[in-house]
């Protein structure tokens, strides 16, 4: 029994001196270790909880209606409109707050020229962007996760429907996760008004796009059913992908003269996307907005390829007809 005791405390403790898996995605575990002792973290967690708590009775007293929009679906943020001052709190941190503190992640690689030494690792450009995404979009889930007590004390006293917290919380986390995408790509450029100005350029695009084609799809389909809740996820995929293939662009070490400047042209599809997605959700009467919307994704992820030698030659070997001797 003792030898037991003692092999579950050397378990234990090797659980607590290993915290983080080593299957974990290294940029995710380095930005993990420095977020969770930051305090654009630590101080909206515990603040959350206090400003929920106050929320969630000043909700009751008020008795509040949940039910005020006649469509309850994912990224319809009408929804919150009466939703009571719990909502209020939540969507104010765990969706724009939080996210929103992303605009300094890549500064912190680019300023000091960290991003190279990375990129002489294993990692790539995609790697180390998709690591910090994790990471903050991951912080944002970990913080409304801490609220899902407060959801259930209110659902078992009443007064709220379990699809509309549901439809809520969704939109909470599909917004966060958009919102971190694009303040990471904002990130990435040096100065305070680039990254407003990229930010706002990302949001404006977002709205406009994603707004069109679920507005075509709810139209189309008579509310918010599966061709919605579809088109709402593409939305989440497209600008997911857009804002972090942005911050990858910033990241390549050369250009060729040929060659636009990559971020350059994730500009410019921010700034067409709606147009796009709006032409297909047209043509299509509402019904084919979500495969605008994957069509920006796509074309996002492969914007931007980073050139490389064709496979039928080997980069090591200048002259196949040179032979090299090893001195022994």
């Amino acid at each position: 029994m003792i030898a037991g005791g003692l092999r579950g405390c050397g378990a234990v403790a090797g659980l607590w001196t290993n915290d983080l898996p080593e299957s974990l995605h290294p940029m995710a575990a380095k930005e993990l270790r420095q977020s969770l002792r930051r305090a654009s973290f630590v101080y909206p967690f515990l603040g959350i909880q206090i400003l929920a708590l106050c929320a969630m009775v000043a909700e009751f007293q008020m008795a509040a209606d949940p039910t005020g929009s006649q469509f309850i679906g994912l990224l319809n943020l009408g929804i919150f409109y009466h939703a009571g001052p719990f909502w209020a709190v939540v969507v104010g941190i765990c969706m724009l707050l939080m996210p929103l503190s992303g605009v300094v992640l890549m500064g912190q690689e680019l300023d000091e020229g960290n991003h190279e030494l990375l990129l002489l690792t294993k990692l790539d450009r995609w790697k180390i962007v998709l690591g910090k995404f994790i990471t903050l979009w991951g912080l944002c889930f970990l913080t409304f996760i801490s609220l899902l007590p407060y959801m259930v004390v209110r659902y078992l006293l009443g007064g709220v429907e379990w699809w509309h917290e549901v439809a809520c919380g969704m939109t909470v986390l599909a917004g966060a996760a958009m919102l971190s995408a694009g303040a990471i790509g904002a990130s990435a450029f040096r100065g305070i008004a680039a990254r407003l100005g990229v930010l706002i350029l990302f949001i404006l695009s977002m709205f406009l796009g994603a707004g069109v084609a679920l507005l075509g799809a709810a139209k189309a389909s008579g509310g918010c059913g599966v061709v919605y809740h579809v088109t709402a996820f593409a939305a989440v995929v497209c600008y997911v992908a857009i804002g972090v293939a942005l911050a990858r662009s910033r990241l390549r070490l050369a250009v060729m003269a040929y060659e636009m400047r990559p971020y350059g042209m994730m500009i410019g599809l921010m700034v067409v996307s709606p147009f796009i997605v709006g032409t297909v959700a047209a043509f299509t009467i509402g019904w084919g907005g979500a495969l605008g919307l994957l069509g920006m994704a796509i074309v996002a992820i492969r914007l931007d390829l980073t050139p490389q030698a064709p496979n039928s030659r080997d980069a090591t070997v200048d002259n196949p007809d040179q032979k090299i001797t090893v001195a022994e």
